[in-house]
Protein backbone atom coordinates (compact mmCIF):
# COMPACT_ATOMS: atom_id res chain seq x y z
CA UNK A 1 0.00 0.00 0.00
CA UNK A 2 0.89 3.30 -0.08
CA UNK A 3 1.55 5.57 2.00
CA UNK A 4 0.51 9.36 1.98
CA UNK A 5 1.66 11.40 4.67
CA UNK A 6 1.19 15.13 5.14
CA UNK A 7 2.79 17.38 7.83
CA UNK A 8 1.08 20.40 8.67
CA UNK A 9 0.93 22.75 11.37
CA UNK A 10 -2.15 23.99 13.23
CA UNK A 11 -1.57 27.56 14.76
CA UNK A 12 -4.17 29.66 13.43
CA UNK A 13 -5.83 29.17 16.32
CA UNK A 14 -3.91 27.99 19.64
CA UNK A 15 -1.07 29.56 21.09
CA UNK A 16 1.26 26.80 20.85
CA UNK A 17 1.94 25.27 17.66
CA UNK A 18 0.85 21.63 16.95
CA UNK A 19 1.57 19.35 14.29
CA UNK A 20 -0.44 16.69 13.04
CA UNK A 21 0.41 13.66 10.54
CA UNK A 22 -2.24 12.42 8.30
CA UNK A 23 -1.76 8.99 6.98
CA UNK A 24 -5.02 7.62 5.12
CA UNK A 25 -7.34 9.40 6.49
CA UNK A 26 -6.40 8.99 10.02
CA UNK A 27 -4.38 12.04 11.81
CA UNK A 28 -1.19 11.48 14.69
CA UNK A 29 -0.14 14.85 16.70
CA UNK A 30 3.21 14.57 16.16
CA UNK A 31 5.92 16.78 18.29
CA UNK A 32 8.80 16.38 16.57
CA UNK A 33 10.41 19.79 15.74
CA UNK A 34 9.56 21.79 13.13
CA UNK A 35 11.21 20.98 9.25
CA UNK A 36 10.88 23.44 6.17
CA UNK A 37 11.72 23.75 2.97
CA UNK A 38 12.37 26.63 -0.10
CA UNK A 39 9.69 26.65 -2.70
CA UNK A 40 10.04 28.09 -5.96
CA UNK A 41 10.38 32.10 -6.10
CA UNK A 42 6.79 33.57 -6.38
CA UNK A 43 6.41 35.59 -9.09
CA UNK A 44 4.27 38.68 -8.65
CA UNK A 45 3.39 41.83 -11.06
CA UNK A 46 1.60 45.28 -10.45
CA UNK A 47 -0.40 47.04 -12.75
CA UNK A 48 -1.38 50.54 -11.55
CA UNK A 49 -3.66 53.49 -13.22
CA UNK A 50 -3.58 57.13 -12.39
CA UNK A 51 -7.03 58.81 -11.53
CA UNK A 52 -6.92 63.05 -12.50
CA UNK A 53 -9.04 64.94 -10.13
CA UNK A 54 -9.79 68.43 -9.44
CA UNK A 55 -11.79 70.86 -8.23
CA UNK A 56 -12.17 74.41 -8.37
CA UNK A 57 -13.06 77.04 -5.63
CA UNK A 58 -13.34 80.50 -4.52
CA UNK A 59 -13.29 82.35 -1.08
CA UNK A 60 -12.46 85.75 -0.58
CA UNK A 61 -10.18 86.45 1.90
CA UNK A 62 -10.34 89.21 4.54
CA UNK A 63 -9.44 92.17 4.07
CA UNK A 64 -5.04 92.35 4.80
CA UNK A 65 -4.72 94.12 8.35
CA UNK A 66 -2.13 97.03 8.25
CA UNK A 67 1.23 96.34 9.44
CA UNK A 68 1.56 96.77 13.10
CA UNK A 69 4.51 98.98 13.64
CA UNK A 70 7.11 98.19 16.52
CA UNK A 71 6.00 101.47 18.79
CA UNK A 72 9.35 102.73 19.61
CA UNK A 73 11.13 102.44 22.68
CA UNK A 74 9.93 105.20 25.36
CA UNK A 75 13.96 105.11 26.07
CA UNK A 76 15.61 106.84 23.27
CA UNK A 77 19.40 105.88 23.33
CA UNK A 78 21.59 108.52 24.57
CA UNK A 79 23.72 108.76 22.18
CA UNK A 80 21.00 108.77 19.22
CA UNK A 81 19.59 111.74 20.95
CA UNK A 82 22.85 113.45 20.63
CA UNK A 83 23.51 112.67 17.08
CA UNK A 84 19.88 113.72 16.06
CA UNK A 85 20.01 117.21 18.38
CA UNK A 86 23.79 118.30 16.08
CA UNK A 87 22.37 116.92 12.84
CA UNK A 88 18.99 119.44 13.37
CA UNK A 89 19.81 122.61 12.44
CA UNK A 90 21.99 120.87 9.00
CA UNK A 91 19.06 118.73 8.22
CA UNK A 92 16.66 121.72 8.39
CA UNK A 93 18.69 123.90 6.45
CA UNK A 94 19.02 121.39 3.49
CA UNK A 95 15.07 120.63 3.40
CA UNK A 96 14.39 124.67 3.20
CA UNK A 97 17.18 124.66 -0.11
CA UNK A 98 15.12 121.69 -2.08
CA UNK A 99 11.81 123.28 -0.82
CA UNK A 100 12.55 126.60 -2.73
CA UNK A 101 14.51 124.73 -5.70
CA UNK A 102 12.86 124.94 -9.23
CA UNK A 103 15.59 122.60 -10.86
CA UNK A 104 12.45 119.63 -11.33
CA UNK A 105 9.57 122.06 -11.91
CA UNK A 106 7.48 120.74 -14.69
CA UNK A 107 9.27 117.44 -14.45
CA UNK A 108 7.19 114.27 -15.25
CA UNK A 109 8.16 110.82 -15.00
CA UNK A 110 7.75 108.90 -17.97
CA UNK A 111 7.66 105.43 -17.90
CA UNK A 112 7.28 104.49 -21.92
CA UNK A 113 10.01 103.04 -23.81
CA UNK A 114 11.65 106.14 -25.63
CA UNK A 115 11.92 106.19 -29.43
CA UNK A 116 15.46 107.32 -30.11
CA UNK A 117 15.09 107.49 -34.12
CA UNK A 118 13.42 109.38 -36.91
CA UNK A 119 11.88 106.56 -38.92
CA UNK A 120 10.05 106.35 -42.33
CA UNK A 121 6.60 104.52 -41.68
CA UNK A 122 5.04 105.07 -45.12
CA UNK A 123 5.87 105.65 -48.54
CA UNK A 124 2.75 106.41 -50.18
CA UNK A 125 2.46 107.30 -54.01
CA UNK A 126 -0.33 107.12 -56.51
CA UNK A 127 1.54 105.46 -60.16
CA UNK A 128 -0.85 107.36 -62.54
CA UNK A 129 -0.05 110.81 -61.12
CA UNK A 130 3.68 109.88 -60.92
CA UNK A 131 3.33 108.63 -64.72
CA UNK A 132 2.30 112.45 -65.59
CA UNK A 133 5.44 113.80 -63.21
CA UNK A 134 3.15 115.24 -61.77
CA UNK A 135 4.49 116.71 -58.01
CA UNK A 136 2.64 116.62 -54.38
CA UNK A 137 1.74 120.24 -53.50
CA UNK A 138 -0.14 119.87 -50.35
CA UNK A 139 -0.42 117.12 -47.94
CA UNK A 140 -3.21 117.24 -45.00
CA UNK A 141 -4.31 114.88 -42.11
CA UNK A 142 -8.13 114.81 -40.75
CA UNK A 143 -9.37 115.14 -37.35
CA UNK A 144 -9.02 111.48 -36.78
CA UNK A 145 -5.47 111.77 -37.54
CA UNK A 146 -5.54 107.85 -39.07
CA UNK A 147 -6.05 109.42 -42.67
CA UNK A 148 -3.57 111.95 -44.76
CA UNK A 149 -4.72 113.01 -48.13
CA UNK A 150 -2.20 114.58 -50.95
CA UNK A 151 -2.87 116.92 -53.82
CA UNK A 152 -1.39 116.33 -57.04
CA UNK A 153 -0.33 119.25 -59.20
CA UNK A 154 2.95 121.09 -60.57
CA UNK A 155 4.89 124.03 -58.80
CA UNK A 156 7.23 124.28 -61.81
CA UNK A 157 7.17 126.32 -64.37
CA UNK A 158 4.63 125.83 -67.66
CA UNK A 159 0.78 125.80 -68.07
CA UNK A 160 -0.76 123.11 -66.59
CA UNK A 161 -4.32 124.52 -66.30
CA UNK A 162 -5.91 122.10 -68.51
CA UNK A 163 -3.87 118.99 -66.95
CA UNK A 164 -5.86 116.93 -64.86
CA UNK A 165 -5.05 115.84 -60.88
CA UNK A 166 -5.72 114.22 -58.35
CA UNK A 167 -6.71 114.08 -54.93
CA UNK A 168 -5.94 110.63 -52.58
CA UNK A 169 -5.84 109.53 -49.28
CA UNK A 170 -4.78 106.80 -47.45
CA UNK A 171 -6.30 105.62 -43.79
CA UNK A 172 -3.34 104.39 -42.27
CA UNK A 173 -5.49 102.74 -39.80
CA UNK A 174 -6.90 99.94 -42.23
CA UNK A 175 -5.42 96.83 -42.22
CA UNK A 176 -4.13 95.82 -45.21
CA UNK A 177 -2.88 99.30 -46.33
CA UNK A 178 -1.30 99.17 -49.55
CA UNK A 179 0.94 102.56 -50.20
CA UNK A 180 0.80 102.71 -54.41
CA UNK A 181 -3.04 102.16 -54.05
CA UNK A 182 -4.64 104.64 -52.12
CA UNK A 183 -8.25 104.25 -50.39
CA UNK A 184 -9.61 106.95 -51.96
CA UNK A 185 -8.79 109.15 -55.51
CA UNK A 186 -10.86 112.16 -56.52
CA UNK A 187 -9.84 112.97 -60.38
CA UNK A 188 -9.88 116.46 -60.60
CA UNK A 189 -9.89 118.46 -64.23
CA UNK A 190 -6.95 120.76 -63.39
CA UNK A 191 -3.54 120.76 -61.34
CA UNK A 192 -4.86 121.14 -57.48
CA UNK A 193 -2.43 123.77 -55.45
CA UNK A 194 -3.46 123.26 -51.26
CA UNK A 195 -5.51 121.14 -49.73
CA UNK A 196 -7.22 121.35 -46.13
CA UNK A 197 -9.45 118.75 -44.20
CA UNK A 198 -12.07 119.67 -42.79
CA UNK A 199 -11.62 120.66 -38.09
CA UNK A 200 -14.81 118.48 -37.74
CA UNK A 201 -16.20 116.62 -40.46
CA UNK A 202 -13.70 113.28 -40.89
CA UNK A 203 -14.29 112.45 -44.86
CA UNK A 204 -14.92 116.57 -45.61
CA UNK A 205 -11.39 118.32 -47.44
CA UNK A 206 -11.30 121.54 -49.43
CA UNK A 207 -8.88 121.94 -52.30
CA UNK A 208 -7.76 125.32 -54.07
CA UNK A 209 -6.84 124.68 -57.96
CA UNK A 210 -4.37 126.44 -60.54
CA UNK A 211 -7.78 127.06 -62.65
CA UNK A 212 -8.43 129.91 -59.17
CA UNK A 213 -11.53 127.42 -58.48
CA UNK A 214 -12.39 126.50 -54.69
CA UNK A 215 -13.66 122.83 -54.42
CA UNK A 216 -14.78 120.54 -51.71
CA UNK A 217 -14.99 117.24 -51.67
CA UNK A 218 -16.02 114.38 -49.46
CA UNK A 219 -13.75 111.45 -49.77
CA UNK A 220 -16.26 108.82 -48.41
CA UNK A 221 -18.38 108.87 -52.10
CA UNK A 222 -16.50 107.68 -54.62
CA UNK A 223 -19.02 107.81 -56.99
CA UNK A 224 -19.65 111.39 -56.77
CA UNK A 225 -17.42 113.07 -54.27
CA UNK A 226 -17.71 116.87 -54.80
CA UNK A 227 -19.43 119.06 -52.50
CA UNK A 228 -19.27 122.70 -53.48
CA UNK A 229 -17.48 124.74 -56.28
CA UNK A 230 -17.06 128.25 -56.63
CA UNK A 231 -17.37 127.81 -60.71
CA UNK A 232 -15.91 130.57 -62.78
CA UNK A 233 -17.40 133.95 -62.35
CA UNK A 234 -16.38 137.07 -61.28
CA UNK A 235 -15.82 135.89 -57.81
CA UNK A 236 -13.12 133.65 -58.52
CA UNK A 237 -9.34 133.66 -58.00
CA UNK A 238 -7.80 134.73 -61.39
CA UNK A 239 -4.86 133.39 -60.18
CA UNK A 240 -3.41 129.90 -58.86
CA UNK A 241 -4.93 129.31 -55.16
CA UNK A 242 -1.91 129.47 -52.98
CA UNK A 243 -3.77 127.70 -49.78
CA UNK A 244 -6.92 126.98 -48.29
CA UNK A 245 -8.16 127.23 -44.86
CA UNK A 246 -11.31 126.17 -42.82
CA UNK A 247 -12.72 128.93 -40.42
CA UNK A 248 -15.59 128.88 -37.44
CA UNK A 249 -18.27 131.64 -38.22
CA UNK A 250 -18.35 133.91 -35.98
CA UNK A 251 -21.85 133.38 -34.58
CA UNK A 252 -21.96 129.83 -35.15
CA UNK A 253 -18.48 127.87 -34.29
CA UNK A 254 -19.92 124.73 -35.18
CA UNK A 255 -20.34 126.02 -38.87
CA UNK A 256 -17.44 126.69 -40.84
CA UNK A 257 -16.17 128.90 -44.04
CA UNK A 258 -13.30 128.49 -46.53
CA UNK A 259 -10.75 131.11 -46.56
CA UNK A 260 -8.89 131.11 -50.00
CA UNK A 261 -5.48 133.44 -50.84
CA UNK A 262 -3.72 133.43 -54.03
CA UNK A 263 -1.62 135.34 -56.08
CA UNK A 264 -4.05 137.51 -57.53
CA UNK A 265 -3.98 139.39 -54.08
CA UNK A 266 -7.54 138.34 -52.88
CA UNK A 267 -8.07 136.82 -49.74
CA UNK A 268 -12.01 135.75 -50.35
CA UNK A 269 -14.27 133.76 -47.25
CA UNK A 270 -16.76 131.42 -48.85
CA UNK A 271 -19.95 129.50 -47.19
CA UNK A 272 -21.21 126.17 -48.43
CA UNK A 273 -24.77 126.97 -50.44
CA UNK A 274 -27.33 125.34 -52.18
CA UNK A 275 -26.91 123.15 -55.76
CA UNK A 276 -23.36 122.73 -54.70
CA UNK A 277 -22.25 126.12 -54.82
CA UNK A 278 -19.67 128.21 -52.94
CA UNK A 279 -20.76 131.39 -52.32
CA UNK A 280 -18.89 134.34 -51.50
CA UNK A 281 -19.36 135.95 -48.29
CA UNK A 282 -16.53 138.22 -47.56
CA UNK A 283 -13.09 139.56 -49.38
CA UNK A 284 -10.26 140.85 -49.49
CA UNK A 285 -7.67 142.63 -51.76
CA UNK A 286 -3.86 143.72 -51.05
CA UNK A 287 -2.67 146.47 -53.03
CA UNK A 288 0.32 148.33 -52.99
CA UNK A 289 -1.30 151.76 -51.86
CA UNK A 290 -2.93 150.47 -49.00
CA UNK A 291 -0.16 148.83 -47.42
CA UNK A 292 1.55 150.63 -44.57
CA UNK A 293 4.26 152.88 -44.79
CA UNK A 294 7.19 150.64 -43.84
CA UNK A 295 6.86 148.90 -46.54
CA UNK A 296 10.28 149.02 -48.92
CA UNK A 297 8.76 148.19 -52.49
CA UNK A 298 10.12 149.62 -55.85
CA UNK A 299 7.30 151.85 -57.45
CA UNK A 300 5.02 149.54 -59.08
CA UNK A 301 4.40 149.28 -62.84
CA UNK A 302 1.42 150.47 -64.18
CA UNK A 303 -1.60 149.21 -63.55
CA UNK A 304 0.46 146.44 -61.12
CA UNK A 305 -1.22 147.41 -58.29
CA UNK A 306 -1.91 143.93 -56.70
CA UNK A 307 0.03 142.06 -54.30
CA UNK A 308 0.16 138.43 -54.77
CA UNK A 309 -0.97 136.69 -52.09
CA UNK A 310 1.32 133.25 -51.37
CA UNK A 311 0.80 132.17 -47.73
CA UNK A 312 -1.56 132.05 -45.04
CA UNK A 313 -1.21 131.29 -40.86
CA UNK A 314 -4.12 132.22 -38.31
CA UNK A 315 -3.20 133.04 -34.93
CA UNK A 316 -4.43 130.28 -32.45
CA UNK A 317 -5.48 133.10 -29.68
CA UNK A 318 -7.39 136.03 -32.38
CA UNK A 319 -9.42 134.51 -34.89
CA UNK A 320 -9.48 137.40 -36.65
CA UNK A 321 -6.08 137.88 -36.88
CA UNK A 322 -3.56 136.25 -39.32
CA UNK A 323 -0.16 136.45 -41.43
CA UNK A 324 0.29 136.44 -45.07
CA UNK A 325 3.60 135.56 -47.01
CA UNK A 326 3.61 137.52 -50.54
CA UNK A 327 5.52 137.34 -53.85
CA UNK A 328 7.43 140.72 -52.70
CA UNK A 329 9.12 138.49 -49.91
CA UNK A 330 7.25 140.44 -46.89
CA UNK A 331 4.93 138.89 -44.65
CA UNK A 332 2.06 141.20 -43.60
CA UNK A 333 -0.29 141.16 -40.36
CA UNK A 334 -3.72 141.64 -41.35
CA UNK A 335 -7.34 141.40 -39.90
CA UNK A 336 -10.50 140.06 -40.47
CA UNK A 337 -12.39 142.86 -39.04
CA UNK A 338 -10.52 145.26 -41.05
CA UNK A 339 -13.16 147.93 -42.18
CA UNK A 340 -11.23 150.44 -44.93
CA UNK A 341 -12.89 149.50 -48.28
CA UNK A 342 -9.99 148.08 -50.85
CA UNK A 343 -8.70 150.44 -53.57
CA UNK A 344 -9.29 148.15 -56.50
CA UNK A 345 -11.39 147.69 -59.37
CA UNK A 346 -11.60 143.90 -59.22
CA UNK A 347 -15.10 142.60 -60.05
CA UNK A 348 -17.13 141.10 -57.27
CA UNK A 349 -19.90 140.30 -55.51
CA UNK A 350 -19.09 141.59 -52.15
CA UNK A 351 -17.19 144.96 -50.89
CA UNK A 352 -13.52 143.78 -51.00
CA UNK A 353 -12.11 145.13 -47.98
CA UNK A 354 -8.06 146.21 -47.37
CA UNK A 355 -7.05 143.95 -44.10
CA UNK A 356 -2.93 144.57 -44.02
CA UNK A 357 -2.32 146.38 -40.38
CA UNK A 358 1.74 145.90 -40.71
CA UNK A 359 4.26 145.02 -42.75
CA UNK A 360 7.31 143.11 -41.61
CA UNK A 361 11.07 143.13 -42.65
CA UNK A 362 11.55 140.89 -46.11
CA UNK A 363 13.08 138.23 -47.14
CA UNK A 364 15.58 137.66 -50.45
CA UNK A 365 12.80 136.50 -52.10
CA UNK A 366 9.01 135.37 -52.24
CA UNK A 367 7.40 133.50 -49.23
CA UNK A 368 6.17 130.28 -49.71
CA UNK A 369 5.08 129.12 -46.24
CA UNK A 370 4.21 131.06 -43.00
CA UNK A 371 3.06 129.43 -39.49
CA UNK A 372 1.83 130.89 -36.29
CA UNK A 373 2.88 129.82 -33.13
CA UNK A 374 0.51 127.79 -31.27
CA UNK A 375 1.88 128.61 -27.41
CA UNK A 376 2.49 132.19 -27.87
CA UNK A 377 0.38 134.73 -29.45
CA UNK A 378 3.38 137.02 -30.93
CA UNK A 379 5.50 134.49 -32.64
CA UNK A 380 5.24 132.69 -36.35
CA UNK A 381 7.71 131.85 -38.65
CA UNK A 382 8.40 131.73 -42.60
CA UNK A 383 10.27 130.47 -45.31
CA UNK A 384 11.00 132.05 -48.77
CA UNK A 385 12.89 131.18 -51.85
CA UNK A 386 16.24 132.70 -50.19
CA UNK A 387 16.43 129.29 -48.03
CA UNK A 388 16.01 131.21 -44.96
CA UNK A 389 13.26 130.90 -42.02
CA UNK A 390 12.98 133.82 -40.32
CA UNK A 391 11.46 133.78 -36.80
CA UNK A 392 9.49 137.14 -36.41
CA UNK A 393 7.72 139.26 -33.12
CA UNK A 394 4.03 140.49 -33.97
CA UNK A 395 5.67 143.74 -32.28
CA UNK A 396 8.24 144.55 -34.18
CA UNK A 397 9.63 144.58 -38.14
CA UNK A 398 12.56 142.77 -37.80
CA UNK A 399 12.87 139.29 -37.27
CA UNK A 400 14.08 137.71 -34.13
CA UNK A 401 16.29 135.61 -35.81
CA UNK A 402 17.30 134.45 -39.61
CA UNK A 403 18.37 130.79 -40.28
CA UNK A 404 19.54 129.55 -43.15
CA UNK A 405 18.71 126.07 -44.09
CA UNK A 406 18.86 125.70 -47.68
CA UNK A 407 21.08 126.58 -50.34
CA UNK A 408 18.14 126.45 -52.57
CA UNK A 409 14.18 127.01 -52.06
CA UNK A 410 12.17 126.55 -48.45
CA UNK A 411 8.88 125.49 -49.57
CA UNK A 412 7.64 124.84 -46.34
CA UNK A 413 7.77 125.49 -42.75
CA UNK A 414 5.00 124.10 -39.60
CA UNK A 415 5.23 124.90 -35.77
CA UNK A 416 5.21 122.22 -33.94
CA UNK A 417 2.13 121.18 -32.06
CA UNK A 418 3.34 119.78 -28.89
CA UNK A 419 6.82 121.40 -28.19
CA UNK A 420 7.13 125.18 -28.23
CA UNK A 421 10.83 125.48 -29.47
CA UNK A 422 10.20 122.81 -32.53
CA UNK A 423 9.29 123.39 -36.08
CA UNK A 424 9.83 121.15 -39.46
CA UNK A 425 11.03 122.77 -42.39
CA UNK A 426 10.70 121.21 -46.53
CA UNK A 427 13.42 122.09 -48.45
CA UNK A 428 14.52 122.46 -52.27
CA UNK A 429 17.18 119.49 -51.52
CA UNK A 430 15.44 117.10 -50.77
CA UNK A 431 16.00 117.34 -46.90
CA UNK A 432 13.03 117.33 -44.19
CA UNK A 433 14.78 119.26 -41.70
CA UNK A 434 13.30 119.38 -37.35
CA UNK A 435 14.62 122.38 -35.67
CA UNK A 436 14.73 122.42 -32.01
CA UNK A 437 15.59 126.22 -30.68
CA UNK A 438 15.74 124.47 -27.06
CA UNK A 439 19.35 122.95 -28.53
CA UNK A 440 20.77 125.41 -30.89
CA UNK A 441 19.13 128.40 -32.59
CA UNK A 442 21.50 128.18 -35.46
CA UNK A 443 21.37 124.07 -37.55
CA UNK A 444 18.60 121.88 -37.49
CA UNK A 445 18.87 118.95 -34.85
CA UNK A 446 17.93 116.28 -37.87
CA UNK A 447 17.83 116.43 -41.45
CA UNK A 448 15.61 113.25 -42.91
CA UNK A 449 16.36 113.14 -46.46
CA UNK A 450 13.63 112.52 -47.96
CA UNK A 451 14.36 112.36 -52.11
CA UNK A 452 17.81 110.46 -52.72
CA UNK A 453 18.31 112.54 -55.65
CA UNK A 454 17.68 115.93 -54.10
CA UNK A 455 14.42 116.53 -55.82
CA UNK A 456 12.30 118.99 -53.87
CA UNK A 457 10.33 118.86 -50.91
CA UNK A 458 7.17 121.18 -51.15
CA UNK A 459 4.72 120.41 -48.55
CA UNK A 460 5.08 119.12 -44.94
CA UNK A 461 2.49 118.86 -42.15
CA UNK A 462 2.51 117.37 -38.44
CA UNK A 463 -0.32 115.36 -37.23
CA UNK A 464 -2.15 116.93 -34.70
CA UNK A 465 -4.14 113.22 -32.60
CA UNK A 466 -1.08 110.92 -33.42
CA UNK A 467 1.86 113.87 -32.62
CA UNK A 468 4.51 112.01 -33.22
CA UNK A 469 3.87 111.22 -36.86
CA UNK A 470 4.85 114.04 -39.79
CA UNK A 471 3.80 113.78 -43.73
CA UNK A 472 5.40 115.35 -46.27
CA UNK A 473 5.50 115.35 -50.02
CA UNK A 474 8.02 115.97 -52.94
CA UNK A 475 8.43 116.73 -56.32
CA UNK A 476 8.90 112.83 -57.08
CA UNK A 477 5.10 111.94 -56.44
CA UNK A 478 5.61 110.71 -52.83
CA UNK A 479 4.27 110.91 -49.32
CA UNK A 480 6.34 109.63 -46.80
CA UNK A 481 5.26 109.12 -43.33
CA UNK A 482 7.61 110.27 -40.54
CA UNK A 483 7.36 108.72 -36.76
CA UNK A 484 9.23 111.18 -35.06
CA UNK A 485 11.57 110.35 -31.90
CA UNK A 486 10.46 111.08 -28.16
CA UNK A 487 12.55 114.16 -28.15
CA UNK A 488 10.50 116.13 -30.81
CA UNK A 489 7.18 115.34 -28.94
CA UNK A 490 7.94 115.27 -25.29
CA UNK A 491 7.81 118.92 -24.12
CA UNK A 492 11.01 119.32 -21.62
CA UNK A 493 10.63 121.40 -18.27
CA UNK A 494 9.96 125.23 -18.49
CA UNK A 495 9.80 125.11 -22.26
CA UNK A 496 7.12 127.24 -22.32
CA UNK A 497 8.75 129.94 -19.83
CA UNK A 498 11.67 129.93 -22.48
CA UNK A 499 9.68 130.74 -25.24
CA UNK A 500 8.24 132.96 -23.56
CA UNK A 501 11.44 134.48 -22.88
CA UNK A 502 12.43 134.35 -26.20
CA UNK A 503 9.72 136.38 -27.25
CA UNK A 504 9.94 139.30 -24.33
CA UNK A 505 13.20 139.83 -25.66
CA UNK A 506 12.35 140.22 -29.63
CA UNK A 507 9.97 142.84 -28.17
CA UNK A 508 12.94 144.77 -25.54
Amino acid sequence: MHLIVTRTRCDEYCYHPTFYVFIQGYAFIDDLPWKSCQTASIVTAEASTQTRKHADAEVQTEAPEPVRVQPVSRHDSPRLAAFLQRVEAMVIRELNKNWQSHAFDGFEVNWTEQQQTVTCLHTLSYPPAQGQGMHVTSVSWNTTGSVVACAYGRLDDGDWSTLKSFVCAWNLDRRGLSPRQPSAVVEVPSAVMCLAFHPTQPSHIAGGLYSGEVLVWDMSRPEDPLLWRTGLTDDTHRDPVSQVVWLPEPRHSHRFRVLSVATDGKVLLWQGAGAGQLRLTEGFALVVQQLPRNTKLKKPHRGETEVGATAVAFSSFDPSLFVLGTEGGFPLKCSLAAEEAALTRMPSSVSLRAPAQFTFSPHGGPIYSVSCSPFHRNLFLSAGTDGHIHLYSMLQAQPLTSLQLSHKYLFAVRWSPVRPLVFAAASGEGDVQLFDLHKSSQKPTVSVKQTQDESPVYCLEFNRQQTQLLAAGDAKGTVKVWQLSTEFTEQGPRETEDLDQLAAEVAT
